[in-house]
């Protein structure tokens, strides 16, 4: 292993990612001090008034040091008490406590990098009427602090990047380990064309069901959202209909990609008219779940044969019920992450980090592989 060349490395991880960074931690210990105890971790605070003001507190200097700041925006299982009551945070909170330690770092470290895995008002990219444009600010504003390279997966829209153009932004996208759990889960299912299609919710995936078609060599099909333009509900056109474009999906497994589940609304709504049009299994893959309207729903899809498993990542919050349902597959990122971070200090490059195409593909040859000498095991049998 080269020695750094970016300065002592440091991972600061912000309220509510501990158990994330504690995992991400354990690896680069692993690898760089061959499981010795001295963390990587640095000791942050960032306590509250009665107000509901706030401070970071470091309790380490990180002169010359390679910092990592990660954060989930999304947590809102971390609170605080304003004049008495208990308050969670929202994404307002925790990107103004990602600010207060840049400040408290204070010019001092050699390099900051913010891994931010789902971006602060990653939704709010674009401007279509007279909006505020959030995210591009959000990313001009890290810059003008002193940030150096912003880390993020699956953007809503990675063209939002244009806002700081001559700034580090790299979009990194799970596939790798979505595909992997699903073959861990479901041993028997195949990746065959034949078997198995990839299906866009909307316009909008279209771009990361494609990659997942082109390394897999699977069929697309989509689903358009018609909206009634008339009418706002929730800051937003009400959707009337999804309407399907693709082959015929009799007897097919299909798997459902897309970068968020919110409500899930859209998500059974797709899944409802993929059973009626004759899919087999339901598998979702999406990078982020944030379950915005509890769980039942869900639960009665399952319940109705409507999805078979929904695979999201941890790279933000899960309730400890969300992790107990049966229809749910957690995709473990840490070691992901960490590999980043550990590439990034050492100012190699993460290019083959970010197309995971080559391990894919050796991933889908052992799964065929291993069906195949199964297959001929069960014929054994039969003889």
């Amino acid at each position: 292993m080269k020695e750094a060349l970016n300065g002592e490395l440091s991972v600061i991880g912000m309220r509510g990612c501990e158990p994330f960074v504690t995992q991400v931690d354990n690896y680069l210990k692993e690898w760089r001090r061959h499981g010795g105890d001295e963390s990587f971790v640095i000791n942050v605070e960032c306590p509250r008034f009665g107000t509901g003001e706030g401070k970071a507190l470091l309790h380490d200097s990180l002169r010359g040091h390679d910092v990592y700041i990660i954060c989930d925006p999304f947590n809102y299982g971390v609170t605080y008490k304003m004049y008495g009551r208990e308050v969670p945070m929202s994404p307002d909170d925790h990107y103004a406590d990602v600010k207060r330690v840049i400040a408290a770092i204070a010019g001092k470290a050699r390099r900051v990098s913010v891994i931010m895995p789902m971006l602060y008002e990653g939704r709010q990219h674009k401007r279509s009427a007279r909006e505020s444009l959030d995210c591009a600010l959000m990313l001009q504003e890290l810059v003008g602090m002193g940030v150096k390279n912003i880390i993020t997966f699956d953007a809503h829209d990675p063209r939002v990047q244009n806002a700081i153009p001559l700034s580090g932004f790299d979009d990194v996208r799970p596939t790798y380990q979505m595909i992997k759990a699903l073959v861990r889960q479901y041993p028997d299912i195949s990746l065959n064309k034949e078997d198995l299609m990839i299906i866009s919710p909307d316009e909008g995936a279209m771009g990361r069901c494609m990659y997942f078609s082109s390394v897999l060599g699977l069929d697309i099909g989509m689903f358009y959202k018609r909206r009634d333009y008339s009418r706002i509900v929730n800051g937003r056109n009400p959707i009337e209909a999804h309407e399907y474009l693709g082959k015929d999906l009799t007897g097919k497994d299909v798997i459902i990609v897309d970068d968020m589940i919110s409500s899930g609304e859209s998500l059974l709504d797709v899944a409802k008219q993929l059973k009626a049009k004759g899919a087999k299994r339901i598998f979702n893959f999406a990078t982020f779940g944030l379950f915005t309207d509890a769980f039942d729903k869900f639960d009665q899809a399952y319940k109705d044969g409507l999805i078979d498993r929904i695979f999201t990542t941890n790279l933000v919050y899960r309730t400890p019920e969300l992790l107990s349902k049966e229809w749910y597959v957690e995709v473990n990122m840490c070691k992901y992450v960490a590999y980043i971070i550990d590439t990034l200090n050492h100012d190699d490059t993460i290019s083959n980090l970010l197309d995971p195409a080559k391990r894919i593909h050796k991933l889908v040859e052992k799964h065929k592989k291993a069906q195949g000498g199964q297959m001929q095991i069960d014929f054994s049998k039969k003889k």
